[in-house]
């Protein structure tokens, strides 16, 4: 996969998990522990994207 295609992969699913943080904070009963490793998983996409934007 080009630089250029996973790039666009990375920040559709970053777009993606974002969404559905906010359909959890949504809910409630927005359990913690969920969230909490949806936003992980968001993190490290966004420090993979930043690192292959600055290589």
């Amino acid at each position: 996969m080009s630089l250029e295609g996973r790039l666009t992969e990375l920040i559709r699913r970053h777009n993606h998990l974002d969404a559905k943080i906010l359909e959890e904070q949504k809910r409630p009963s927005a359990d913690p522990i969920t969230l909490n490793a949806l936003k992980r998983r968001k993190l490290l996409i966004k420090e993979e994207i930043r690192h292959l934007k600055s290589s």
